[in-house]
């Protein structure tokens, strides 16, 4: 009986690691790409700035492939694998702000995070 069941989870096992993001991670991933396209920031992958209203199509086209691959389900994998660098050159992107120095994505869209997770204040 006890092999039966351990068996049964093991092959359950690999369904339940794609889980699907939650309604909250929804909103958070939503928020961060609001956040960029609606900044005055620009937004560098693989040498090029970019607008950040084109910048969120393009994060928006990545999550939406990750999503189908069922490669997301938390917020910090969408920051991680989506937001953070390239999938094609590996180059991580950047963030240029008026009046700020430029940054790796990663760490803006994590304040933009906390943020979010705060209320909604800007940092």
């Amino acid at each position: 009986m006890r092999r039966a069941a351990a068996a049964g989870l093991l092959w359950l096992a690999p369904w339940m690691a794609l889980a699907a993001p939650t309604p909250q991670v929804r909103a958070e991933i939503a928020g961060l790409m609001d956040a960029l396209a609606s900044s005055p920031c620009q937004f560098q992958r693989n040498g090029t700035w970019y607008q950040a209203a084109r910048a969120r199509e393009h994060l928006q086209r990545k999550y939406d492939h990750l999503l189908k691959k069922n490669l997301i389900d938390t917020t910090a994998q969408f920051i991680e694998r989506a937001a953070s660098r390239s999938s094609v050159s590996g180059r991580a992107y950047r963030v240029r702000c008026p009046g700020q120095p430029d940054m790796d994505a990663a760490p803006w869209f994590e304040q933009r995070l906390r943020s979010i997770r705060d209320g909604g204040t800007q940092p």
